[in-house]
């Protein structure tokens, strides 16, 4: 009987091995079209998915600077400290089996991505613990932390800087941040407060009670959800001092690099946000681009990142991701179940995209800038610049061009 078990698992993970050699990985420079009639995909319909995504660009002005202040002008201290840009037209590609089936705009193009820059901070993160460098996500954040020094352009002796300026800022050590895991920033659960590169926790989507902005009672962290840069940009400073690297170079050398994306992709930060760290200067760069900084590509390496996430960050053999942590990353906050790591928004219970199976999920970011994974039907969809309520419309046009479906 035992033998029979054994040679059932050999078998089996046999199988699995031949599946993964048998998908489709875009080499570096090279990513294989196919039509989609070649897979036996409705042409029209994609076409009909792909007009409809056209048709609803976003109304927002391609000066990003200008959208920034419609969009979040009210808000105390909103002014950007990072970098902006412009937008294009509508820009998108389809990738079915890990081929590309269809594109529209521009999808060379190198644009802000805003918050799926968030993905890429959850990433990192997990590849901390993948290294032994953060033990677990259930950890408190404080005790990995080193006094951050921060970079001030001048001599500490010149005129008024004993009260201008600070050597170290210290962003886990208050009463209510010491009790925060890194789980907890993961899931934007944490209710993190204080200020850090010059924007207050409680500016970003503050309530509608400004009395209460300095005054309210901290939500025991994991219990409540709040989207909210600031403390992203926490658990980014928090990962740098952990990596004792910038981030872009972790992210470059461990993913990006391996999947064969562009060299042209950046990522950055604040104009104030420099620190010392190991005797060395370096930025701790934003988690999106409220603020400005953040990520900055083009469609093809974001569907590249997406594909990556779609086979469990599995790429070509080489398991870059660790499938645990997409795992986790794909698991419902129970604060917010339509979330999970930051960016993984979630379709449980087919509540965010009606249209498309309960297992998929996006990485999603302002403008909107989104990339759909979809396990059940082997599709990713990069779609930019389009109206965020026309979204499942896109995807239902998408998702009947397939076979079998309706």
């Amino acid at each position: 009987m035992n033998k029979i078990i054994f040679t059932l698992l050999c078998v089996f993970t046999l199988t699995i091995s031949n599946a993964q050699q048998n998908n489709y990985y875009p080499i570096s420079g090279q990513w294989d079209v196919k039509s989609p009639a070649y897979f036996a995909i409705d042409s029209n319909k994609i076409q009909e998915a792909i007009s409809f995504a056209i048709a609803n660009e976003t109304k927002a002005p391609k000066n990003l600077w200008l959208t920034q202040a419609m969009q979040f002008g009210k808000e105390p201290f909103s002014d950007p400290v990072g970098p902006m840009g412009e937008r294009g037209a509508a820009t998108g590609i389809i990738i079915y089996k890990g081929y590309i089936i269809a594109s529209w705009g521009n999808p060379n193009a190198v644009e802000m991505v805003n918050s799926v820059t968030k993905s890429m901070v959850s990433t990192v993160v997990g590849l901390a613990v993948q290294k032994g460098l953060i033990h677990s996500v259930n950890d408190l954040v404080y005790p990995y932390l080193p006094p951050v020094e921060v970079f001030n352009d001048g001599p500490e002796t010149s005129q008024g800087s004993v009260i201008t300026k600070k050597s170290f800022i210290y962003p886990f050590e208050t009463a209510h941040n010491r009790k925060i895991t890194w789980d907890h920033l993961l899931r934007q659960t944490s209710d993190w407060e204080g200020e850090l590169w010059g924007k207050p926790d409680w500016a970003d989507r503050p309530s509608d009670k400004p009395a209460e902005w300095l005054t309210r009672k901290r939500n025991e962290p994991g219990t409540t959800y709040k989207y909210n840069d600031t403390r992203v940009n926490a658990l980014a400073l928090a990962a740098t001092t952990v990596w004792h690297k910038p981030l872009p170079e972790v992210l470059r050398e461990q993913i990006m690099n391996p999947i064969g994306a562009s060299n042209t992709w950046l990522w950055t930060g604040y104009h104030n946000a420099w620190i010392v760290l190991d005797g060395k200067i370096m930025q701790s760069v934003s988690g999106g681009g409220h603020f400005g900084g953040g990520i900055f590509m083009n469609a093809y390496d974001l569907g590249r990142f997406g594909l990556l996430t779609l086979r469990k960050g599995n790429w070509d053999g080489k398991q870059l991701i660790p499938e645990d942590w997409v795992q986790k990353s794909t698991t419902p906050t129970k604060a917010n179940e339509q979330y999970g790591f930051m960016n993984y928004f979630l379709n449980t219970n087919k509540k965010l995209y009606p249209s498309a199976p309960a297992t998929a999920y996006a990485h999603i970011g302002n403008g909107t800038n989104m990339i759909y994974v979809d396990s059940e039907n082997d599709i990713v969809a990069v779609v930019r610049w389009i109206e965020n309520d026309a979204i499942d419309g896109f995807l239902k046009k998408l998702l009947t061009a397939i076979p079998g479906k309706k």
